[in-house]
């Protein structure tokens, strides 16, 4: 087993809160394996980079020999956690959740040892609770340790409505604690919360509180908001190599040193030569932004699609071509077509609104040419390249 020090700066490169971290150290210095938990409420279809941020913190832990408990919040997924949130969240179905565990679980197992790993759903013991339970669960917590947290005192100040199945969620996320028997927890930046009610939960249960770690918010492609599919700002682990570099290539050159922390893995003293880098500017934002492109594709796709990627990068965008392969769409019968009506059954866009605002911004081109019309004569389709924006290609046939 590695020394404690060793260990500590190996989990701690990605973390930004450790509470306490004394508790931490004497907790690996102990050498039993501990049992690390991380809750994910699936609520969207999709593993983004940002989500994926806890994931290599759980596998850090797995590496050295600890059990990672990994909670699929089915049930509270049906309950919507108010992190971060400005109004009440729209509760989800069970169909709903169930649909999204089927997507999302899967591809979070492979981020992870297959070896001390633990996948628990929390209906297991959340919807088994009776109205006792919950009442002497709610009697744990006061209404001014709830108010504590900074989202709901905005919101009770500005006079928005809070319901009370939001005061809940961050009991029955201890809750999971306490039926894990959890030395640690693990969560985004947002959950920092949560996560302190989880110790004082296990506590009042006759438990050792677990130890909280927390990661920074990855910031999305638009280099504002956090990564959330909620914003569409996100890019899945699971995107083409050739999109993921696309995307990754269009991201803002100030929050690279982030992303090459937490989306490429880089170490944190390289981390920081970048950042210094690019403010003295010693290095070329392009240049770096093309490496962290590899970094990221190699990492879910391996180094020759990274490659791959690139050069198809390259084609699309330095020779301004077309991809090798582009996906073949059969044109509707009549004549003329409706361009809009036909971008939108290929799948290139979501409306026809969508499509004539790209049309009347130019962003829509046929065999390179801008589209200036809607509706198009059958044969000034056929056989044609319908390009939509920058990464959106089809063949009319």
């Amino acid at each position: 087993m590695r020394p404690v020090a060793e260990q500590l700066a190996y989990l701690t490169e990605i973390a930004d809160v450790v509470l306490p971290p004394e508790e931490l150290e004497a907790k690996l210095a102990s050498g039993r394996p501990l049992r690390v938990k991380l809750g994910v409420d699936p609520t969207a279809p999709d593993v983004t980079l940002g989500w994926a941020v806890v994931f290599e913190l759980l596998r850090r832990f797995q590496e050295l020999g600890h059990v990672a408990v990994l909670i699929v919040g089915d049930f509270t997924a049906q309950v919507g956690d108010p992190s971060e949130r400005s109004e009440t969240r729209r509760r989800l179905t069970a169909e709903e959740v169930a649909a999204h565990v089927e997507r999302v679980l899967p591809v979070i197992e492979d981020l992870l040892l297959p070896e001390r790993l633990e996948v628990r759903p929390n209906s297991e013991w959340l919807a088994t609770m009776t109205m006792h339970d919950v009442l002497d669960l709610t009697s744990k917590v006061t209404v001014a340790r709830i108010m504590d947290r900074e989202d709901f005192r905005r919101r009770w100040e500005a006079h928005e409505p809070i319901s009370m199945i939001e005061f809940m969620y961050p009991l029955l996320q201890a809750m999971d604690s306490v039926a894990v028997r959890a030395d640690v927890e693990l969560g985004g930046a947002d959950q920092l919360w949560n996560l302190l009610v989880g110790r004082e939960i296990q506590e009042r249960h006759g438990q050792p509180p677990q130890t909280v770690m927390t990661v920074p918010l990855l910031v999305g492609t638009d280099g504002v908001r956090k990564m959330s599919q909620s914003f569409g700002n996100y890019i899945s682990v699971r995107e083409e190599p050739a999109e993921m570099f696309g995307k990754v290539m269009s991201i803002p050159d100030e929050v690279m040193p982030d992303w090459f922390l937490l989306a490429a893995g880089a170490p944190r003293e390289e981390v920081e030569q970048i950042r210094r880098g690019l403010a003295e500017g010693e290095l070329h934002p392009g240049a770096l932004k093309r490496e962290l492109a590899r970094r990221i594709v190699t990492r879910y796709h391996g180094a020759a699609a990274a490659q791959e990627a690139e050069e198809a990068f390259d084609r699309i965008f330095v020779a301004k071509d077309v991809p090798e392969e582009v996906p073949e769409h059969p044109l509707p019968p009549g004549d003329p077509v409706s361009l809009p009506a036909l971008l939108v059954d290929a799948g290139l866009v979501a409306s026809k609104s969508e499509a004539r605002r790209l049309i009347a911004q130019g962003a829509v081109r046929i065999d390179g040419e801008k589209v200036a019309g809607e509706d198009l004569r059958r044969g000034d389709l056929l056989g044609k390249v319908v390009k939509v924006g920058k990464r959106r290609f089809l063949r009319a046939t």
